[in-house]
């Protein structure tokens, strides 16, 4: 709770002291390609998994070319797992997530961003839909870094890869080790 108010504060702070320019409020929706880096699950290996995510965005003015970016976003994240001889099955690992992104903007229109991706796990399930959510740990948290071109009529575009840095598994027997990572290609609409 202390690190959810002190991140209210630093953006309730970053507004105020921000230049005289307008925050921008804007949507995006776009493609995922998750996979879980790391250790297999026993005898097989881990591959992609093709989503989607959802959400908005406030770009925030500091000094010069700098902006600052808060995100609230669904992912629909997780891997693809094929089993020699057992065929593939989906895991699903759906995530609340906060990216908090540092923009700088090379030329007009044309930015790169990079800063902590933070997480709350809302849904894990494999192919039958079994909940499986109690097989990972709830809060994960990844570093994004990406590019986003922004059109004059507000139109923009971005990439971004958000590597995991923290073990998603919360299994007692399993020694392994997998991080979640994402890249994504989105669209939306700022104003």
């Amino acid at each position: 709770m202390k690190k959810i108010l002190l991140f209210i504060a630093v953006v309730a702070l970053t507004c105020t002291t921000a230049q005289a320019q307008e925050v921008r409020l804007g949507a995006k929706l776009g493609l995922n390609v998750a996979s879980l880096g790391g250790d297999s699950y026993g005898v097989g290996s881990l591959g992609s998994r093709t989503s989607f995510h959802i959400g908005a965005l406030a770009e925030i003015p500091l000094k010069g070319k700098f902006a600052l970016q808060p995100e609230l976003l669904y992912s629909s994240e997780g891997s693809n797992w094929s089993a020699w001889g057992l065929g593939n099955s989906d895991l699903k690992l759906d995530y609340l997530r906060v990216p908090v992104l540092a923009k700088f903007y090379i030329i007009e229109g044309l930015s790169a961003e990079a800063g902590p991706v933070f997480g709350v796990l809302v849904n894990a399930s494999d192919d039958s839909d079994e909940d499986i959510k109690d097989a990972f740990k709830s809060f994960d948290a990844a570093f994004g870094i990406g590019a986003t071109y922004r059109l004059n009529m507000g139109v923009f575009f971005s990439l971004r890869y958000n590597k995991g840095l923290l073990d998603v598994n919360d299994i007692d027997d399993y020694s392994g080790s997998n991080q979640s990572n994402v890249f994504q290609v989105s669209a939306g609409y700022s104003f």
